[in-house]
């Protein structure tokens, strides 16, 4: 976890269970040791985590990205629980508070983590980015001022839902997205579908969502999309497939979102991107690319890197508390906490299908 904790603990009394990554393709139910409550963290009984693209990235490849796992390591994420315990100097939580779990814990004393772009921290402790443990597990301890109190009418699974929607909320942000901002979304995956949800909740007039995946394209009418567009995986077919886009959108497209970031998606995004738009790069599907770039820089399109998120829990529970976003239909099956349960779990969401956000109920 992000305070740190041991594999294997046999502590007195009841076990705190969590969900190893041990090898590829190999998810075990094991005991795992908390570390000491400082006078700043909680304890927090889990009670929703999700499954996210990079656990199952992790349980294939171990690894993700430039992420390496290198030893055994306590997978999830996205999460909400019950504070069971709090240090002796939290006064903002008590017992019984139900809370969504921010999963990055920053030094606070870089350059980045100053200048308010916490993100972007080198020295980031963050669930589930090895060598860091994860919060699949019976309870972990984390820092009281990452632990945001649901409001009532906000269910445990929607405060886990935070953390995807976070990404949403943090890509709109950084690329001001409006009530004037006709949008385009690259990839009907959990992401693409949360930046969807964000977008229209930051006010964007028509979006235009654009996937391979037919079914993933009427989850996104269902979510609210204006209009869908599918597509191929090739190359060749981009002009044509821009050109219905740009029939799709009826106007300029203002704002590009690309949420599976491969060379396919990123110059369709860049050729369909109207004069002094933006294209933001979400997705890490390809690591090196190829792309459309000197034409796309002659029209003035602004490429804009988005790398997790900050300071968006609050504006999250915001949106779900008052219904200007539905998060509840991005979560498509739902599984216990046993050792069967979490490999179907995990199979299920590597599957993909009709599996859009796979949750625990702990």
């Amino acid at each position: 976890m992000g305070k740190g904790g041991n594999s294997h603990g046999d502590g007195e009394g009841e076990k705190n269970m969590a969900a190893w990554l041990t090898g590829i393709n190999t998810l075990k139910i094991q005991p795992f040791e908390l570390p000491p409550l400082g006078p700043h963290d909680v304890r927090i009984k889990m009670k929703a985590v999700g499954i996210c693209g990079s656990d199952v990235h992790y349980l294939k490849n171990l690894r993700c990205a430039d992420f390496i796992v290198k030893e055994p390591m306590v997978i999830g994420h996205e999460c909400a629980g019950i504070i069971e315990e709090i240090g002796t100097d939290v006064k903002s939580l008590v017992p019984g508070d139900r809370v969504a779990l921010e999963p990055g814990i920053s030094c606070w004393r870089c350059h980045q983590c100053k200048d308010g772009s916490y993100n972007l921290c080198p020295e980031m402790k963050f669930f589930a980015t090895p060598p860091v443990h994860g919060s699949l597990a019976n309870q972990v301890v984390h820092p009281a001022d990452l632990c945001f109190k649901l409001p009532d009418n906000v269910s445990l699974e929607e405060g886990a839902m935070c953390e995807p929607l976070s990404v949403g909320i943090h890509a709109c942000r950084r690329a001001k997205v409006d009530p004037e901002t006709t949008t385009l979304i690259m990839g009907a995956g959990p992401i693409g579908l949360v930046t969807l949800l964000a977008a229209r909740a930051f006010g964007a007039p028509r979006i235009v969502v654009v996937d391979v995946d037919d079914y993933r394209l009427s989850v996104a009418k269902q979510l609210g999309a204006d209009d869908v567009v599918k597509v191929t995986t090739d190359m060749q077919d981009i002009p044509d497939e821009v050109a219905r886009i740009h029939e799709a959108m009826g106007r300029p497209v203002n704002v590009t979102f690309d949420c599976a970031g491969f060379n396919k998606t990123m110059s369709t995004a860049l050729s369909a991107t109207g004069a002094g738009g933006k294209v933001c790069l979400i997705g890490m599907g390809h690591g090196v690319m190829t792309v459309p770039l000197t034409p796309a820089a002659a029209r003035e399109v602004d490429v804009v890197g988005v790398f997790r998120y900050k300071n968006t829990w609050p504006l999250c529970l915001d949106f779900i508390s008052s219904g200007k976003i539905d998060v509840k239909p991005l979560i498509t099956h739902r599984f216990g906490f046993s050792q069967k349960e979490v490999e179907e779990a995990f199979e299920t969401s590597a599957r993909g299908g009709d599996a859009i956000k796979v949750m625990f109920n702990m």
